[in-house]
């Protein structure tokens, strides 16, 4: 292939080695699946770069393009810290490159496209059309770099008679049926008594930042034998929120297809299965005007034995309770007789009990409880990462964010940076990838195509 001043010829991948400027001669392991794999990640908020987020985790180069002077509005999202950043921007854009690029530009668009030239994968999370509207969509990239994996996030997907909406994950969650099921049940109907209940997170944008993630690693995996027999290894990956979360819903279509049923809300139990739910327990000593729930879950048969002999109601065992169907049937009897011994008891003194019988349960934990639980800190699950600043006292301070998961045997997942400054790795980037020369590089800063 030919290559000019603005389509440079694509290089293998796997040869290359890079370092973050965030921490001195911070190399990615190469034991790490991912090591070698350059994604250039030009979304924002959540769901894309959620999906970055995790291929850097396992050792992918990650380019992430912001615009110039504001970056990713999630740099600013919820609480900020003492430098006015977002402790979250620090988690979620972690073992990134952060490079900025107007790319409402021309110019802008031509550096984005020599970068895609040059990775293996691209994730956006646009509405769909807007990276063909900008001449950067799979017919622009292709022929120059047929081995472009293009991970697209949007609310419906490419296709369809919704893909031209604004795809917001709380919309999506509605209308993937998964708010409908969240909430106070009606005693009369089973439908929604209220609005639906939403967890205090964007749950649609982790989901289908997850399930691109997913797709990204087979697309890298299913590359080489589509070139093998003769065909162009890239592909496009589509993802929508709408789809991630039906994909969560268990068997709620089989059930209304096969039984016409409609399965509704809840509350805090879980439709046709006996016994799982939160029940109330004494205030804690060290919270006594604090409501405190445990939450058990019995549903299998032998589990639900121990259960009933460690509250000391064998009398709700035997043929009339032994499998699940049974139980639903007296749910209500079951539900109250569960309760009754947790109101005795605080959550802890409850857990001890149900933990000697091997019965599953766990009190209702917050943020704090996790941080200092004895389990997190043996499975290192929480790190401490290093946020430098040189106007800072000490050069700087450290982040608590959970670690990566899974944990793959063999591999180091520690976090290697803390999600970087605007626009840090513009150098090493522009010049140092791209082969910008300086007077270039400084022409684009002062006109603003880049950051400065």
């Amino acid at each position: 292939m030919r290559s000019g001043p603005d389509e440079p010829s694509h290089t293998p991948c796997s040869t290359r080695r890079y370092s973050s400027r965030s921490i001195p001669g911070a190399i990615t392991p190469e034991n790490l699946p991912l090591a070698g794999v350059r994604v250039l990640e030009v979304g924002q908020v959540i769901a894309g770069p959620f999906c970055g987020q995790l291929l850097g985790h396992y050792g992918a180069e990650v380019i992430k393009v912001e615009p110039p002077d504001v970056g990713d509005p999630l740099r600013v999202w919820r609480e900020r810290d003492v430098d006015g950043v977002s402790p979250w921007w620090r988690s979620i854009a972690r073992n990134k490159k952060s490079v900025t690029i107007d790319m409402r530009t021309e110019e802008g668009r031509r550096l984005v496209k020599r970068l895609a030239i040059k990775s293996d994968v691209i994730v956006e999370n646009f509405k769909p059309g807007t990276l063909e509207k900008w001449n950067l969509g799979p017919a622009d990239l292709h022929p120059l770099n047929p081995s472009l994996i293009f991970t697209r996030v949007s609310g419906y997907g490419q296709t369809g008679p919704w893909c031209s909406r604004p795809g917001y994950a709380s919309v999506c969650e509605a209308e993937s049926g998964f708010r409908y099921i969240n909430g106070t049940p009606d005693p009369e109907t089973g439908a929604l008594l209220g609005p639906p209940i939403r967890p205090n997170l964007s749950l649609g944008d982790s989901v289908a930042g997850l399930h691109a993630a997913f797709g990204t690693v087979l697309a890298l995996l299913s590359r080489k034998a589509r070139e093998a027999q003769g065909q162009p290894g890239g592909q496009t990956v589509d993802v929508s929120i709408f789809e991630s979360m039906i994909n969560l819903m268990e068997g709620i279509i089989p059930e209304y297809d096969r039984k016409g049923k409609i399965r509704g809300p809840s509350g805090s139990s879980l439709t046709g299965i006996v016994p799982t739910n939160a029940y109330p327990c004494k205030p804690s000593l060290s919270a006594p005007k604090a409501p405190s729930y445990i939450v058990i879950g019995a549903n299998s048969d032998s589990i639900y034995n121990r259960l009933m002999r460690a509250i000391g109601r064998t009398d709700l065992t035997g043929p009339l309770y032994a499998q699940n169907h049974h139980r639903v049937e007296r749910q209500a009897e079951i539900e109250d007789a569960i309760s009754a011994w947790t109101r005795e008891r605080t959550a802890e003194e409850a857990e001890e009990v149900l933990r000697a019988a091997s019965v599953p349960a766990g009190r209702v934990l917050n943020v704090k409880d996790i941080v200092e639980s004895e389990h997190t800190q043996a499975r290192k699950l929480v790190e401490d990462v290093w946020v430098p600043k040189e106007d800072a006292e000490g050069g700087g301070w450290n982040v608590k964010m959970s670690r990566a998961v899974p944990l793959l045997e063999g591999c180091e997942t520690k976090t290697r940076w803390a999600g970087p400054e605007l626009g840090e790795h513009n150098r090493e980037v522009l010049i140092g990838e791209l082969g910008l020369a300086e007077e270039e590089f400084d022409r684009l800063r002062r006109e603003g195509v880049i950051g400065k």
